[in-house]
């Protein structure tokens, strides 16, 4: 169906982000230039884009309503999400980060506990805290594994304390984006729509962006023509047109949680795309045999999981549906 094409095609922008930080890297780039250049590159988009639709007030009310959580939860689903991601790629292939990012999918089992449905009760509706899935864990630990394998290759060949480098921040940040995300979902409350709502985080971080910037500037000097037109990539294909396509192939099926499922799993093929833009890009090494078995296994347990979580609310209605942000 053409929602899978959409989804595929969104998974394929996403992965720019992670064959072009590590290009930038390797050429000499600065981590914290390719930070703060992708979210000062991405704001004047939805600036423009929230402006044309005339709906920019609206987003700078909400921001005025609840400044604190705006603040908290933007850094934390912003900052602490892409940072540390722009940083791993001084230690580690794009493929391998793109691969140890899917613990994602960990991150936002593990989280449940720290979110809310509205249930209908016999008093009215109520405020039910959600559970960690059982069955999800366990496909969470079958990505985990796989993450583990992938990560023996580069293991082998560097220092372990290098290695954790490159795993550790990739950790922080895949707690930190659905975290941060998902709370900002909560604060919204509905009123704003997905680009509104990207809009204001990316504002509420520019200090942080631009302090960021300005550490690079004095420790680095400014980054070469390279490193913006590369951030600048980023910023367009993975902020603004792989949101917009993934959305769009999930809004087509939001009806079908079947169909949901299956689009939401194209996002698994990230890490083959990645692997493949490396390899033809910046001529990285192909992964070997134990890798290979890791990166077959996250991408079977991110599909299992997809499938099996999208079955499980069916059985639980009345239940208001949470809306779900999956960019990167």
């Amino acid at each position: 169906m053409k929602e899978i094409l959409l989804g595929i095609l969104a998974a394929m922008f996403f992965a720019v982000t992670f064959v072009l930080n590590r290009s930038m890297e390797l050429s000499g780039g600065s981590w914290m230039w390719s930070s703060s250049l992708r979210f000062l590159f991405m704001l004047p988009f939805f600036f423009f884009i929230v402006t044309f639709r005339n709906n920019g007030k609206e987003v700078l009310a909400e921001i005025k309503k609840n400044p604190i959580p705006w603040f908290v939860w933007s850094f934390f689903g912003f900052v602490l999400f892409y940072a540390p991601l722009t940083y791993a790629a001084a230690y580690g292939p794009g493929w391998l980060i793109a691969g140890t990012w899917q613990l994602v999918i960990v991150a936002g089992t593990l989280l449940a506990p720290l979110f809310f449905l509205q249930v209908q009760t016999a008093e009215g509706m109520k405020r039910v805290r959600q559970k960690i899935p059982v069955g999800a864990l366990c496909i969470s630990l079958v990505i985990l594994f796989g993450v583990g394998l992938m990560q023996v290759q580069n293991a082998s060949t560097v220092p372990i304390q290098t290695v954790l480098l490159g795993a550790l921040p990739v950790v922080l940040a895949a707690f930190a984006y659905p975290l941060g995300n998902r709370k900002m979902m909560e604060v919204c409350g509905g009123r704003l729509d997905t680009f509104q709502r990207i809009y204001g985080m990316t504002l509420v971080t520019m200090p942080w962006w631009i302090v960021i910037g300005g550490i690079a500037l004095f420790q680095v000097g400014t980054p070469s023509s390279d490193q913006i037109v590369q951030s600048f990539i980023v910023g367009v294909s993975s902020g603004v047109i792989a949101t917009t396509l993934f959305f769009l192939a999930t809004d087509r099926v939001r009806g079908d949680q079947k169909k949901l499922a299956v689009v939401e799993a194209t996002q698994s093929t990230q890490v083959l795309f990645v692997l493949i833009g490396e390899i033809a890009l910046l001529s990285s090494p192909l992964p070997n045999g134990i890798a290979i078995i890791g990166f077959c296994l996250i991408i079977l347990g991110m599909l299992a999981h997809s499938y099996f979580s999208k079955k499980l609310p069916s059985k639980k209605e009345p239940i208001n549906q949470v809306q779900k942000q999956h960019s990167v």
